[in-house]
């Protein structure tokens, strides 16, 4: 017979562990997580690149409910925040509820449960919870001849240790990955090309270590961190509505966060020419900026080029463009992660009477109740959902999420259900406000987007990623949604 779960995570990162604690809390403890890598983390594991770091600070970026007092700096590197989830992993009881290198292929609700597909096995469970996060899938640039280079070539997700002294070495992308990766590079590499499309907006990164005494008095006194944690979180919202979300009322806001980045960058490199080229020409905001002190300076390295011209091909040697050729040993890709192709949602999820999720969200438009569950997919969550991220702090999400989760399952028991599914209206009524919040106030619509290549937008153009709220409103609504917007049906 086959084993029934109470619940199926598909996801070993934050937001999955952070749902199963959720749910362990609510008594459903037979649980199983299904993660494709081989140990948990989510990015924090996958991504091991020199000079992985959190881009905000560590204070921040934790479950408010488990803070951690030992970060060696304000903004932690990246090995402490695989620590950290083991430690959650391990203190929750989470571990030994979890299964790596299993890769999920697909979810069908049968009227009862969902069976879920994944290493060749078929697992069913009464809920099913995808956590498989916005940056999981690595993106593999589409330039032709790329198959062909002889070279050594490596992707920032899935990053092997190489030795780089005397060698050429070229980068592709700018994004905050590449900004933590490339001063890495110049202190290595013989020679150093980045390829830059986008420019981004880089500000002066307020990192300092954080002391041992420190430590001590946020593991002996938990509400002094706390205070910490709330200033962070207050600079971070204060950033976020006024430089994205309230971009219409506070527009001078968002020009004084450019004319911060520009003084940096002014600061940082002499050469107007070069100077041109690091800056960007988009708004603020419309894709996600990053902190750094020693990103622009790696530019006036006399080893170190910054190329803007296309690129045309790779060829076994080099990198050829439409101004030259640029011959390298090693091909570093920081291109990013393909989001709204290939990770909404990660895997065929087929609801109610057949219907296909992925086919769905792309013929009705991306979109998910509260960022949370999907109209016609019964006792399904969907984490990783349009419109689910509230702030600049996954944690703030995650968190979210999990106050959702819990007014819904308790109003759900209370009903002497075991089946929630929300119903259309409530979900068309929220899909409306928030095209309306993103039309009519942020700097997705209001700015000057168009040449951002920005991942907030979907491939119809959308900007559907980020919730146009505070996240003061978005804990609100998890808190206090109305329970009458879901069905709920009796125990089968």
């Amino acid at each position: 017979m086959t084993r029934r779960y109470d619940a199926v995570v598909v996801g070993a990162g934050f937001g999955g562990m952070g749902a199963a604690i959720e749910l362990k809390r609510l008594g459903l403890h037979d649980l199983l997580i299904l993660e494709r890598e081989d140990d948990l983390g989510g990015t924090w594991h996958v991504n091991r690149y020199p000079g992985l770091a959190v881009d905000i600070p560590s204070s921040t970026y934790s479950y408010s409910f488990e803070p951690n007092p030992h970060w060696s700096r304000l903004f932690a590197p990246g090995e402490e925040l695989k620590r950290y989830a083991g430690h959650v992993a391990v203190k929750y009881g989470l571990r030994p509820l979890m299964r790596f290198g299993v890769t999920v292929t697909g979810a069908r609700w049968t009227g009862e449960d969902w069976e879920v597909t994944a290493g060749g096995e078929t697992f069913t469970a009464r809920y099913l919870v995808t956590a498989t996060g916005f940056l999981s899938m690595p993106r593999t640039p589409d330039i032709a001849g790329i198959e062909s280079f002889r070279g050594k070539v490596v992707h920032t997700a899935a990053w092997e240790p190489c030795d780089l002294a005397g060698k050429r070495v070229a980068i592709i992308g700018t994004g905050a990955t590449a900004v933590q990766l490339i001063p890495e590079l110049a202190r290595e590499a013989a020679n150093l090309t980045v390829f830059q499309r986008t420019p981004i907006w880089v500000s002066p990164k307020p990192d300092y270590a954080v002391s041992p005494p420190v430590r001590k008095l946020f593991a002996r006194l938990p509400f002094v961190q706390r205070a910490v944690r709330w200033l962070g979180s207050s600079i971070l919202e204060l950033m976020m509505i006024s430089g994205v979300v309230r971009y219409k009322q506070l527009r001078v806001a968002n020009r004084l966060a450019e004319r911060w980045c520009r003084a940096h960058l002014h600061r940082q490199v002499r050469d107007p020419a070069l100077r041109r080229k690091l800056t960007p020409d988009y708004s603020f905001g419309c894709k996600r900026p990053t902190f750094s002190n020693d990103y622009f300076r790696t530019f006036t390295r006399p080893h170190v080029r910054l190329e803007t011209s296309t690129i045309d091909r790779v060829d076994e040697s080099g990198i050829v463009t439409a101004d030259g050729r640029t011959e390298i040993d090693v091909l570093v890709l920081a291109t990013g992660f393909d989001l709204w192709d290939t990770n909404f949602p990660a895997f065929e999820v087929t609801g109610r009477d057949g219907v296909d999720l992925g086919t769905w969200w792309r013929q009705n438009r991306f979109q998910a109740y509260e960022g949370v569950t999907v109209p016609g997919f019964p006792n399904y969550l969907s984490l990783n959902s349009p419109y689910s991220y509230s702030g600049l702090s996954y944690f703030t999400t995650i968190e979210c999420q999990m106050a959702h989760m819990r007014r819904l399952f308790t109003a759900m028991r209370s009903r002497g259900s075991s089946v929630f599914e929300i119903t259309r209206r409530a979900n068309d009524e929220f899909l409306d406000r928030m095209r309306t919040k993103v039309t009519q106030n942020t700097v997705f619509s209001l700015g000057q987007c168009a040449t951002a290549h920005s991942y907030y937008f979907n491939q119809h153009g959308e900007a559907t990623l980020l919730r146009p709220t505070s996240t003061t409103s978005a804990h609100r609504a998890a808190r206090s949604f109305p329970v009458s917007h879901y069905d709920f049906a009796p125990l089968a």
